[in-house]
């Protein structure tokens, strides 16, 4: 075999190299447009099990670079002029330039041929080989010329970032959250050796305008962060190496290969480096290119084979990748957070890190962090407890009540039975304010019968020591299905009643046309809604959840999608809030206890609310009364696009929470009491639902 590769970094090389020594008859040239003692950044990071994989690959580079590592475990968090330290996280670290040099020298070794100094201008260049790997980077020869067949969808993130070196010596990863006049400013560093560290400065983009950052000129930047993080540096200078502010491109391809050409390392995929897992996924990508190949005589059946394996591990690296920069790139809504929950909320960022995961790591900072939340919870002392309970035992006071705990349970027609799981609120299903805004004809509705049912159930749930709240609604143009054991947004075949909603437009295609609403109608709702509402406290009820999302009738007027009024309740989103406010009004008025709201944290459909404007919407509903947000997801036109991963309502609980400044309820596939600690000891939610 004859192999070309094109780009001398990490993937490149190793590729070579591993190849090589996989078949020593098989000719390997790498070209490289830079000299060999050049290099761009500063150090890299590897975890254990990276270098586990190394070992595994080529030993003799692995004792290189194992012999050059920095190695560490602890996390510095430098936050409100307090320093935080978090102990037991493994990281190593290596100076890029040593890393070539050990692979460069490896390569020449087994005979691989480098010519560097070689710019590619054209791959036709390399015609003769079989393979031709691409490892020269997002913005690549490689990548652009199979761009058409690669499919790229490129992302550019928002903030600023800048690369410096410093010779600060430091024996932690750090990050540093310093704010001035233009703005905030991050910092991530760690050590490479024992006298140099990697220093990345990061900030929003109107930051960076502000601070007269955008000139381009290197030695500036340098000043001014040198000033700006002072105290930190310690005397020490900050270091540039191309060091130009950027904002961060996250590449993901649909294919990674075509004919006899593949893409490695960042001209395949990138991953935010705020998890510093570039070089490791570049040098994993060169060992299954070449375990691949080495499995397979066929060239076409090992890149398939390749992508198979890699493309789902990259993926799962992106995701954690994206979780960390959007914290990274909204951390100022945890402003007023206290430094131990901040800590916890960063340490916990990607997902990678849990509740349970950082106890076992750092036993210490877990307990710091429970003993602050139940103090909080409880408005004691704060400190006064060293041992305390877990967050999701502590309790939760909303309104003038107060929660046993931060568990949600949504029950079915038994709510008793979901009481004695011990959640400390319990949620029913789904109850019509009218016959006419059932979503089934086996919806329950607020009228006397269901009255005299709902006083029993919940003196059931009073008697479990839990707290249960009403879910109220209309269905709007969601009514008249089936029952669900027929199918979800099934019409009635006989029997249906006339629907309403904002606009005349049907929920889904075989569904009943409902009528655009008219003035009456609206104010009918309004009271009926206060009825109900006086009904729930005649029936004990701890709670009342206004359902104002999923595509129902209130949810109806918010959503653009399904309200295409042209009177005052359309348009504008303050005009589309008019009527559910309206109804919000209406029932604080007549409800003297807590209220929630559910809404549609995303419409999940080209031209909805997205969490920009759900955000607003909070914010209006907190202003008229609303002492708790429970964000849902979709469901508000049939034709939405879910995401149902795991966890997937937090990110809109944490934005409504910590932007909105509204306590929230976070739902979505959390299914474990780790999940839950997590969650509410890092601030994304006050409380969980729970599915068994």
């Amino acid at each position: 075999m004859r192999y070309a590769v094109i780009g001398g970094g990490p993937a490149g090389l190793y590729f070579a190299l591993l190849a090589k020594k996989a078949n020593p008859a098989d000719e390997v040239l790498v070209a490289e447009r830079n000299p060999p003692d050049a290099t761009f950044g500063w150090g890299v990071v590897f975890s254990e099990e990276t270098l586990g994989a190394l070992r595994d690959a080529d030993y003799e580079t692995y004792n290189e670079i194992a012999d050059s590592f920095a190695r560490w475990n602890a996390i510095d968090i430098y936050y409100r002029d307090t320093r935080i330290r978090s102990r037991g996280h493994v990281f190593t670290g290596i100076s890029r330039k040593v890393l070539l040099n050990i692979l460069q020298r490896r390569c020449q070794a087994l005979g691989v041929r480098i010519d560097f100094e070689r710019e590619v201008s054209d791959i036709n260049e390399f015609a003769g080989a079989d393979l031709i790997i691409g490892a020269d980077g997002i913005n690549g020869l490689v990548r652009r010329t199979y761009a058409e067949f690669f499919k790229p969808q490129v992302a550019v993130h928002p903030t600023k970032y800048v690369w410096f070196g410093s010779d600060l010596p430091l024996d932690a990863f750090t990050f540093i959250f310093r704010r001035n006049d233009h703005g905030l400013f991050q910092v991530h560093a760690y050590p490479f050796d024992a006298r140099t560290c990697t220093f990345i400065v990061e900030c929003p983009e109107d930051a960076w305008q502000r601070a007269g950052l955008g000139s381009g000129a290197e030695a500036n930047s340098i000043a001014y962060c040198q000033d700006l993080f002072r105290p930190e540096l310690r005397g020490r200078r900050l270091m540039s190496n191309r060091s130009l502010w950027l904002n961060f491109v996250t590449l993901r391809q649909e294919s990674w290969h075509k004919g006899n050409v593949v893409v490695l390392g960042d001209a395949a995929h990138t991953a935010h480096f705020s998890i510093g897992s570039g070089t490791k996924l570049a040098m994993e990508d060169s060992i299954a290119l070449v375990d691949a190949l080495r499995r397979h005589r066929d060239v076409n059946v090992a890149l398939n084979d390749y992508e198979m394996e890699r493309q789902p591990v990259v993926e799962r690296f992106q995701e954690a990748a994206l979780e960390s920069s959007s914290y990274f790139e909204h951390v100022s809504r945890y402003a007023s957070f206290d430094p131990r929950q901040f800590a916890f909320n960063l340490l916990t960022r990607s997902r990678r890190i849990t509740y349970v995961n950082l106890t076992q790591r750092d036993p210490e900072l877990v307990r710091t962090v429970d003993s602050w939340f139940s103090a909080a919870a409880t408005a004691s002392p704060d400190g006064a407890a060293r041992l305390s309970p877990p967050p999701m035992f502590a309790p939760f006071r909303i309104g003038g009540l107060t929660l046993p705990n931060r568990v949600a349970i949504a029950a079915g027609p038994d709510l008793a039975a979901a009481a004695r799981t011990g959640a400390g609120l319990v949620l029913t299903e789904f109850v019509s304010i009218t016959e006419d805004g059932r979503i089934t004809p086996e919806t329950p509705v607020i009228d006397r019968t269901g009255q005299d049912i709902l006083r029993a159930a919940v003196e059931h749930v009073h008697q479990a020591g839990s707290v249960v709240a009403l879910q109220l609604g209309h269905a709007g143009r969601r009514g008249s299905m089936r029952p669900r054991v027929e199918g979800i947004d099934r019409p009635l075949r006989r029997g249906g009643w006339r629907l309403m909603a904002a606009s005349p437009i049907a929920y889904t295609p075989h569904a009943a046309l409902p009528k655009e609403m008219a003035g009456r109608d609206m104010a009918h709702v309004v009271t009926v809604f206060a009825t109900a509402a006086r009904a729930a406290a005649s029936c004990w009820v701890d709670a009342l959840e206004l359902n104002f999302g999923q595509g129902y009738l209130l949810g109806s007027f918010i959503s653009p999608l399904t309200n295409q009024r042209r009177d005052e309740y359309g348009g504008a989103l303050e005009r589309r809030m008019r009527f559910p406010l309206e109804v919000l009004d209406a029932v604080r008025n007549s409800w003297d206890r807590p209220l929630m709201i559910r809404i549609s944290g995303d419409d999940w459909a080209p031209g909805g609310n997205d969490l920009d404007a759900v955000v607003q919407i909070a914010a209006q509903l907190k202003a008229h009364g609303a002492d708790l947000i429970h964000a849902v997801m979709g469901q508000t036109v049939w034709e939405s696009r879910p995401d149902y991963r795991r966890l997937f309502g937090v990110a809109a609980s944490d934005r409504i929470r910590n932007e909105a400044g509204i306590p929230t309820l976070a739902g979505g596939n959390i299914t474990t009491s780790d999940e839950v600690n997590t969650i509410v000891a890092a601030g994304r939610a006050d409380l969980c639902l729970l599915d068994l």
